[in-house]
């Protein structure tokens, strides 16, 4: 199984854009040394977060990387322009030497819609649309093509051309079955997110996903699943919650208050580190029991760790990753091998 980290990159009072810049990119660069195999950057418009451009900052890591793989989490494509999108990514891949990768969704948060001149009543339109001509992008250099939402097209060359010669392009969703059915038709693989709840309460997702596929005519054994919950590692699962629970419930109630989300206190925290539960913190033993726990349930080929979650201290997040990379890493991979030699 793939292990990495994916991150929105949260901005607190305390941090300034600058400091919490240089922060990001030590984080991506222990994720490297580690040997992790993916590291995410996540889009958002809007104070609490600092990054509006991933490609532009996963462009900064990937030439202080060697090894992992580089992408957005998530591209809100239904408001940027798939042409700009192609090719920025295509400038990351060229730069990491074919390490990139468009985690595409129509995003979480709204801000980049009014922002960018686009009507909220056209949101999954857009979304689909868009995703429509990207995958053209990726797929040919000259592209003829037109849609309601942009300006044809027609025999249009787009470059630079990446090093990969197609370029991974994943849909990311979070519980919506119409994401879930597209992603599954279109044959492409598939981002979840986990960030509340029971994970048994997504299997039927997975289930729509692979079905989907197999009845468009895609082999459902050969679809990439990821799977993106968020985590805390430390030595004892007592130091995971001092450095982690307070920061994760201020960051989730400030959120639900503008979604109109009931409260969450230390209860609903810890029901959610429990066994059964979708966030992954405590021990290394713990997580790692989690992650696999998860992959019996959907048994996906990728898990994304969102750890650095609202003001969580930078040190705590950098000893989380090195405990993820060192101890949390092994244990899934071995385990994951092992049940797949009993399975063949």
């Amino acid at each position: 199984m793939e292990l990495g980290l994916a991150t929105f990159a949260d901005l607190s009072s305390q941090v300034s854009g600058e400091q919490r810049m240089q922060e990001l990119l030590e984080e991506a660069e222990l994720a490297d040394q580690l040997g992790l195999d993916v590291f995410a950057i996540g889009e958002h418009h809007r104070p609490d977060f600092l990054v509006s451009s991933p490609a532009v900052v996963l462009a900064a890591i990937a030439v202080k990387t060697r090894q992992i793989r580089l992408s957005s989490a998530v591209t809100v494509l239904s408001s940027d322009d798939p042409v700009r999108v192609f090719q920025d990514f295509a400038h990351v891949d060229l730069l990491s030497h074919g390490r990139a990768e468009i985690m595409a969704g129509r995003g979480s948060f709204t801000e980049s819609f009014p922002l960018f001149g686009y009507d909220l009543e056209d949101y999954d339109e857009l979304y689909a649309e868009k995703l429509e001509l990207l995958v053209a992008l990726r797929d040919s250099t000259h592209v003829s093509w037109s849609g309601r939402h942009r300006a044809p097209l027609i025999d249009a060359g787009v470059w630079p051309r990446p090093v990969q010669d197609r370029l991974p392009i994943w849909i990311a969703v979070g519980g919506s079955p119409q994401s879930v059915v597209r992603a599954g038709s279109l044959g492409m693989p598939l981002t979840l997110a986990i960030i509340g709840g029971q994970p048994e309460r997504f299997v039927p997702l997975v289930e729509l996903y692979r079905r989907a596929a197999a009845e468009a005519g895609h082999d459902p054994a050969q679809l990439k699943l990821a799977i993106n919950t968020h985590a805390f590692v430390a030595p004892t699962s007592a130091e995971a919650d001092a450095a982690f629970a307070a920061p994760y419930l201020a960051m989730m109630n400030r959120i639900g208050r503008e979604r109109g989300w009931s409260p969450a206190g230390r209860s609903e925290y810890d029901a959610l580190r429990s066994p059964r539960g979708a966030v992954a913190a405590g021990s290394a033993e713990q997580v790692a029991e989690k992650i696999l726990f998860e992959h019996e349930l959907f048994d996906h080929q990728r898990y994304i760790a969102q750890m650095s979650v609202g003001a969580v201290a930078h040190r705590d997040v950098m000893r989380s990753i090195e405990l993820f990379g060192s101890e949390v890493a092994p244990l899934v991979r071995a385990e994951v091998q092992r049940r797949a030699v009993v399975a063949a």
